[in-house]
């Protein structure tokens, strides 16, 4: 699957919906809310996300540089080398694409955007240095994508932000629910590619591995559940913020023992952040697009319409489908998700089953298609292979999971 299909999608099922909403109401508003969903979210593209990425990506790629010349990324390699040996055995052994992705994943799973993303982009370009092909993804670079995309994140300091801001009663009742399903998109995003690619996910290091990550995972749960929403928010801030600056701190302090020019090594890892940045804005512009005209011509609230109508009429309980706005616009658009998820709070109310459940789907995923226009743009990655199916599975299951553990705790 090419973004080429997937874009011309976008658009042809956007005109065709809009033709057949004019045919019937005549009403020609629904063509200007189109073209102005255009220039709006080109802009977007454009303002509120590559020009404030510049700066984020100028630091994070100097520190990154130090880090290197330093020997952390290096260090981190050899730690988590055994176990990234089965999942990317396209990596040769230290390689320091092994240390980008573990921070990356780090990153992502503490909910630390602003460094997740340039530590993700310097990886994707390490691991297009590997591949033999530049303009088709690698095995390396979907498995990578993959599990980005699934969106394991631990802290949703965010989601249970808003819940407090919105009246609930317990904002923190959802840790644990969303833990487990966002745990269940990432697993199944992984035995996914490994199925693809012949992984064997029963060799002892991955066991072992993977047992390890799960270990860890339900500790964190037990010991959140005990927290109330002020403790899990000032624990949050400290462990996520402190682990951040422990790392920046550690990488200057290893500059300064190897005796590098620390200053340098920043400036010149800093050169490639606005270049990136310039790269991958067509790609930018050319998927939020797409994904406005497409939310923008109504086709989203025939789907969902459509998705109701089915359930009822197979006897199914439909109480969910409330919320699965949240859960279609999550893969196209973070803001658009959150958006959703919001004005499912407010209309049923955030301690309702689906006001939960719009949480669930916020957090149980990610913005699969930005990610993937983001991370392959930066390095000029034209056919996906799988990658966008592998990144859609782990969301649906994500969806799937939310649900089941969502009539499970608050139905």
């Amino acid at each position: 699957m090419t973004l080429n299909y997937i874009w011309i999608a976008f658009f042809l099922v956007a005109f065709v919906v809009a033709l057949l909403q004019f045919a019937i109401s005549g009403d020609a508003m629904i063509f200007k809310n189109i073209i102005d969903a255009t220039f709006t979210s080109s802009k977007v593209a454009v303002m509120d996300i590559a020009l404030p990425l510049t700066g984020v990506m100028t630091l994070w790629l100097g520190l990154m540089s130090i880090g290197e010349k330093a020997g952390a990324v290096r260090f981190l390699s050899r730690i988590v080398g055994p176990f990234f040996a089965k999942l990317f055995p396209e990596i040769p052994k230290n390689h320091p694409a092994s240390g980008q992705l573990l921070m990356n994943f780090s990153a992502n799973m503490l909910g630390l955007d602003n460094a997740a993303t340039p530590i993700g982009l310097k990886a994707m370009q390490s691991l297009q240095e590997l591949n033999p092909k530049k303009d088709v993804a690698s095995n390396a670079q979907i498995m990578f994508l993959t599990l980005n995309t699934s969106g394991l994140t631990i802290i949703p300091v965010t989601i249970l932000a808003q819940r407090a801001i919105l009246g609930s009663s317990n904002p923190t009742d959802i840790f644990v629910p969303l833990l487990i399903a966002t745990y269940c998109s990432t697993f199944a995003g992984l035995v996914f590619v490994a199925i693809r690619q012949r992984i064997n996910l029963f060799n002892k290091t991955v066991l072992g591995w993977l047992g390890g990550i799960t270990a860890i995972i339900a500790g964190i749960l037990i010991y959140f559940s005990s927290l109330n929403q002020e403790q899990m928010e000032v624990f949050s801030r400290v462990f996520s913020n402190g682990l951040l600056l422990l790392i920046i701190m550690g990488f200057i302090a290893g500059g300064f023992y190897k005796k590098i020019n620390v200053y340098d090594a920043f400036i010149n890892g800093a050169k490639d952040g606005f270049t990136i940045t310039i790269k991958i804005i067509p790609f930018l512009v050319g998927m939020l697009v797409g994904i406005a005209v497409f939310r923008a011509s109504g086709a989203m609230g025939y789907v969902i319409e459509g998705l109701a109508w089915t359930f009822n009429t197979m006897g199914i309980n439909s109480d969910f489908v409330a919320a699965l706005p949240t859960a279609f616009m999550k893969p196209l658009s973070g803001s658009g998700a959150k958006a959703m998820m919001v004005e499912t709070m407010i209309n049923y109310g955030p301690d309702s089953f689906v006001g939960r459940l719009s949480c669930l789907f916020q957090g149980a995923a990610d913005t699969t298609f930005y990610i993937i226009a983001l991370y392959f743009g930066s390095v000029g990655i034209k056919r996906t292979r799988y990658a966008i199916g592998a990144g859609l599975f782990a969301d649906l299951v994500g969806v799937i999971a939310a649900i089941l553990v969502a009539y499970l705790f608050f139905y």
